[in-house]
């Protein structure tokens, strides 16, 4: 594969993603800016909560395809993209349960809204209200109409000595119509596990391959806002992600097909502002807040396992795999470079 093609790929791949932020940040968040900070960082948090998650899972799939080692000084570059599949009970949140306190549903019986990945349709009425009166109404903003969050990745494995082999993941910040920017890091390593505990003749008659491996990634992600008309231009969204996982994995090479396992635990978190100078419409007044929105999130912790397979195809090879979690994810992916 030409290395144009494969920069043509990872560029596609890191538009699809920050299209699909700009899309949640852009067209919905900025409906829920309304009655005071507190209560609109209680919606925003729950519209983007599927988001936030799904990314944290995104970024913690497809560090390693097969328990062995590259073997050392050999190299691979590899091009992937991970869909977190967002489960039902994260397409939709209840306002009854947020504990607002200026926000009420209109009709208390009807109090559902669709998530960032949920339906792409209006939910619930709810109302701005104070001292018990109705003050404005409006419908809580729709999805986007499916359910699987995209997170792409780039990453370089270099083989060392002693069956170790270090990963980076690295996108410098890309803009978005000088609405924004996007960018990735991450650091892992892995090191393949019976060359140091058996001797020669005993690991090259056992019939698999074994590892432990571990990686952090980071996303940064910056979007210009325009909640209030034009009115306020230092307004925009500052959000970091990140993931931590390690597994030990287990694979077995099968001339060009290489199966693998494997049993992990993974971490995310999130972080969320909205940076600069907003009017909130409380019904009454149009009072102004400067930075109004923090959210921070511990994501998920938790036991994971992942199939998958690599299969080698002349000069490059193909990856996918499958991640069982809270977030159930698919990764895939093609590489080029020297070695296993």
């Amino acid at each position: 594969m030409r290395l144009k093609s494969f920069k043509a790929i990872a560029l596609i791949l890191f538009a699809v993603f920050a299209l699909t932020l700009k899309s949640v940040a852009q067209q919905d968040v900025e409906a829920l800016f309304k009655a005071n900070p507190q209560d609109a960082t209680k919606l925003i948090g729950a519209y983007l909560n599927p988001l936030m998650k799904g990314i944290g899972t995104g970024l913690n799939s497809g560090w390693y395809h097969t328990a062995k080692s590259k073997g050392t000084f050999k190299f691979e570059v590899r091009i992937s993209a991970a869909g977190a599949l967002v489960p039902t009970s994260d397409q939709t949140y209840d306002v009854n349960k947020l504990g607002l306190t200026n926000i009420r549903p209109v009709n208390s019986s009807v109090s559902i809204g669709p998530t960032a990945f949920g339906e792409d349709k209006l939910g619930a009425e709810v109302e701005v209200h104070a001292n018990n009166i109705s003050l404005t109404k409006f419908r809580l903003p729709q999805g986007l109409g499916f359910n699987i969050v995209p997170t792409p990745q780039i990453q370089l494995t270099f083989g060392l000595p002693k069956n170790i082999d270090v990963m980076a993941r690295y996108v410098p910040s890309i803009k978005i119509n000088d609405e924004g920017k996007v960018g990735m890091f991450g650091l892992g390593a892995k090191v393949e596990l019976l060359p140091l505990l058996m001797s020669n003749t005993a690991e090259k008659v056992t019939p698999f391959d074994v590892s432990f491996g571990f990686g952090y990634s980071h996303v940064n992600f910056d979007l210009a806002l325009d909640v209030n008309n034009g009115k306020y231009k230092d307004q925009k969204i500052e959000s970091k992600f990140s993931g931590f996982n390690m597994d030990a994995t287990i694979s077995k090479k099968l001339a060009v097909f290489t199966p693998f396992a494997s049993l992990g635990y993974q971490t995310s978190t999130s972080k969320l502002n909205a940076l600069g100078t907003y009017e909130f419409d409380n019904g009454i007044a149009k009072p102004v807040y400067t930075n109004p929105i923090s959210i921070n999130d511990d994501n998920f912790n938790g036991m994971r396992a992942t199939v998958g397979f690599q299969l080698k195809l002349a000069f490059f090879k193909l990856y996918s795999s499958y991640t069982a979690f809270k977030y159930n994810t698919v990764n895939a992916g093609i590489s080029f470079g020297v070695g296993q």
